[in-house]
């Protein structure tokens, strides 16, 4: 099993900064890729960034293109979202993730990811 603690959450400005981290124990070995999702209330959660643990591969949703930076500390089973220039939209519940399969490459489905944070509440007032 592998278990995942996000923090780094809270209230930003319009245009503000926040950094997440996840941090990844357990049997750590297994993962190919850790993502983050989010869910906003009344709304069904959506990809926002993945990457492989190997080779460093990324993927973006498009609506955080340009905005946002997912990266990797392997040696401390850590993943981060640098989140910049963040719009209210951004609201949302951040959720990390953790995909064992290798065998679809980077994926943006939260139902192939087998492994989920309890979750970190980032609110952006305007």
């Amino acid at each position: 099993q592998v278990q995942l603690v996000e923090s780094g959450g809270g209230l930003v400005q319009a245009g503000g900064s926040l950094r997440l981290s996840c941090a990844a124990s357990g049997r750590t070995f297994i993962v190919y890729a850790m993502g983050w999702f989010r869910q906003a209330p009344g709304k069904e959660r959506e990809f926002v960034a993945a990457i492989s643990r190997s080779e460093g591969s990324t993927t973006y949703a498009d609506s955080v293109k340009g905005r946002f930076t997912i990266s990797i500390d392997n040696a401390k089973s850590t993943q981060y979202l640098q989140m910049n220039n963040l719009k209210p939209e951004d609201t949302a519940v951040y959720y990390c993730a953790a995909d064992r399969n290798a065998e679809l490459g980077l994926v943006r489905t939260h139902n192939e990811y087998e492994y989920w944070g309890q979750g970190t509440q980032v609110t952006v007032s305007s």
